[in-house]
């Protein structure tokens, strides 16, 4: 998946460069700097005495040294004004010039922390929209696998009007799916025989029912009973297209190319070639709602596609109603659903 949340410690990242939100100075810090710096030892400390420090919305790269990643890319993000003194700007910078080092260097992989979240205090939910829409851009036009990470919930925050839009939906679906539930358990005792009990006794039947009387309907009510090997054929002939065909008509219909496609959806490349030349190519939930998020598709053409790969949307699942909310609102910007399932610890978009 191209862009990916994770919560874990930076320094542990096994990928070719982290990014360290540094001061201007690049000689150590608190924070995500002095953790890095720590972890990669006093090498990469007397490296960037020699860089001369680095101005706001910049970037410079040095190696990573005891850690897991071949570099680190140091980044100095504004500190927050209010908003009106260039912030956004410079952290913008902030993102590409450290995604430009990565390209430059030959990296497959990056990690960035939420940077100027910290003690610099730009607003958390403000700094992720920033760092997922300059992640995002630069993606579509190129390939890296490019994680945010988090160390825990209290870094992490959407706006809290759509948290609480969101919670409010979940809140709403939940109690219909279980009052539903609450319901048919009720009309199903009804029905069962009760040992013991004048009440709730299920019908009795006027006579047994030999086992050669039984009839089998299929969905068209064509064949009753037996049924030959060559009846069985001719049905699996009928067989429906698969998801991989629907998803390559689709595209077609849309007027996409397969690279706007799984760009949009946040899949990788490699993946997309597996689909494509495999027709009963077998993809998990999240890829299938992704490539209907990327294609634009309504809600009861998400539902169809689910079908085609064995799938469904339930409102007993929260992981289906965010994307249901996400649909129904028309948002189909696939990285701002993964914020929200994100927020509610569940699975991502695009894997």
């Amino acid at each position: 998946m191209p862009l990916q949340i994770v919560r874990n410690d930076i320094t542990k990242m096994k990928v070719d460069a982290i990014v360290n939100a540094a001061n201007s100075s690049l000689l150590g810090g608190g924070g995500v700097d002095g953790a890095i710096h720590r972890a990669a030892g006093p090498r990469l400390l007397a490296k960037c005495i020699t860089l001369g420090g680095c101005k706001t919305g910049d970037a410079k790269i040095t190696s990573g040294y005891k850690l897991p990643c071949k570099y680190v890319i140091h980044t100095v993000g504004p500190v927050w004004h209010g908003g009106d003194k260039g912030e956004k700007e410079l952290l913008e910078s902030c993102y590409r010039r450290s995604l430009s080092l990565a390209k430059e260097n030959g990296c497959e992989s990056v990690a960035f922390p939420l940077i100027s979240s910290g003690v610099y205090g730009y607003p958390k939910d403000k700094a992720l929209k920033v760092a997922v829409d300059v992640i995002s851009e630069f993606l579509l036009e190129n390939e890296m696998t490019v994680y945010i990470v988090v160390f825990d919930k209290k870094a992490y925050t959407i706006g809290e009007k759509l948290f609480a839009d969101i919670a409010e939906y979940i809140d709403d679906r939940y109690a219909e799916e279980h009052s539903d539930c609450y319901s048919r358990r009720l009309s199903d005792m009804d029905s069962m025989p009760y040992m013991g009990s004048t009440v709730h006794r299920a019908p009795k039947m006027s006579a047994p029912t030999m086992a050669s009387e039984v009839c089998y309907d299929s969905i068209e009510d064509d064949f009753c009973g037996s049924y030959s090997p060559v009846d069985l054929n001719e049905k699996l002939k009928e067989l429906d297209e698969s998801f991989s065909e629907m998803l390559l008509r689709m595209i077609d219909e849309k007027g996409m190319t397969d690279a706007e496609c799984y760009k949009k959806a946040n899949i990788d490349r490699k993946l997309f070639s597996k689909i494509r030349s495999n027709a009963s190519y077998k993809p998990s939930k999240p890829t299938v709602i992704a490539f209907a998020i990327a294609l634009g598709l309504t809600l009861a053409e998400t539902e169809e596609m689910l079908k085609k790969a064995g799938f469904a949307l339930s409102h007993s699942n929260k992981f289906d109603i965010i994307v249901e909310y996400f649909i129904l609102k028309g948002n189909y910007n696939i990285h701002e659903i993964n914020e929200a399932l994100f927020a509610f610890d569940q699975s991502l978009l695009g894997v």
